[in-house]
């Protein structure tokens, strides 16, 4: 498959499951975090956001939409002016 031949170049090894066609990637680190703070201070804003190296992955990744729409926002505000 093109996706498999792509991967193998990175070291990635991709398994299929009987019955299933699409080849699936092996999964990333992952631990439990007992809160927000706790994620963001072990794991940083990015790992937590980007990675999902724990539970508040989409919580994290809903502030970085966030940020990034609120950044936008006034970036096209000024420009307008």
């Amino acid at each position: 498959m093109a996706g498999s031949d792509n991967g193998a170049d990175k070291g990635i090894e991709f398994t299929v499951k009987k019955g299933e066609r699409i080849p699936r990637k092996p999964l990333g680190e992952y631990s439990e975090a007992d809160s927000l703070g706790q994620a963001i201070s072990r794991d940083g804003f990015l790992g937590t956001a980007m990675d999902d190296k724990n539970q508040y992955g989409p919580v994290s990744m809903m502030i970085l939409l966030l940020i990034v729409a609120t950044i936008t926002g006034l970036a096209l505000k000024l420009l307008s002016r």
